[in-house]
């Protein structure tokens, strides 16, 4: 499985690489601010069952 999943900032356009961590199940969500521009995305990870991640990022004030 791999270990770094990438998403891509919706403010700077930048791929930023996370660490990825199936130990905290298959549907993930944290807040994390891009290392480039430094604005709070909220991250959703899926790891589907054949164990192949997906991650997207949303800005955190659009999150409901």
């Amino acid at each position: 499985m791999e270990t770094e999943i990438t998403y891509v900032c919706n403010a700077c356009g930048e791929d930023i690489v996370i660490p990825l961590d199936p130990s905290q199940g298959s549907m993930q969500e944290f807040v994390e601010d891009c290392p480039v521009c430094c604005r709070p995305h909220v991250i959703h990870v899926e790891i589907d069952d054949e164990g192949h991640p997906r991650a997207w990022a949303e800005p955190e004030q659009d999150y409901d």
